[in-house]
């Protein structure tokens, strides 16, 4: 919060955003508001699983594209699959929370403000994490082609089948 010990310097630009959506200012702080509190917790657990992920990469991967060995490929993937589908699962949470509340925290902002300053940056952890998901689906179900001796050495993709198949 503004005044607090950690605002100055890194948190600065959240003195604007707590006045764009009063579920991370003032009034929710005053109102013993939890939903701030309990998603901000799922926020470090949902960190501290990416950077898990980063290290498997940074520690396991081979050659310049840092590609990982079969087994330690197969935890990253999970890791990365699981994670993109929690912060997708949390955005959508948190945007559900706006709706079913009437858009009491964010509603106050005129169209524009509104599309820049909350829909835009939100949006963000709802394309790139779904996206990541698509990818990371696309290496766990091409893996599990493997296993199950389908000799493709692609990614599945889904097809439609010709009249002769």
């Amino acid at each position: 919060m503004p005044d607090g010990w950690l605002h100055s310097p890194i948190w600065t630009p959240y003195a604007l955003y707590g006045t764009v959506d009063y579920i991370y200012g003032w009034k929710s702080w005053n109102e013993h508001n939890g939903f701030t509190a309990a998603q901000a917790s799922l926020n470090v657990v949902e960190s501290v699983g990416y950077v898990g992920y980063l290290w498997v990469v940074w520690k396991f991967g081979e050659g310049e594209k840092r590609v990982l060995p079969s087994a330690w490929g197969g935890v990253a993937c999970l890791f990365g699959f699981a994670l993109s589908v929690m912060t997708v699962s949390k955005t959508v949470l948190y945007w559900l929370n706006e709706s079913f509340s009437g858009f009491e925290n964010i509603g106050h902002n005129d169209p524009l403000s509104l599309l820049f300053l909350w829909i835009i940056p939100n949006g963000a952890w709802l394309v790139f994490p779904t996206y990541m998901g698509y990818v990371f689906a696309r290496e766990i179900l091409h893996g599990l082609a493997i296993a199950s001796g389908e000799s493709s050495s692609k990614p599945a993709r889904a097809t439609t089948p010709t009249k002769d198949e």
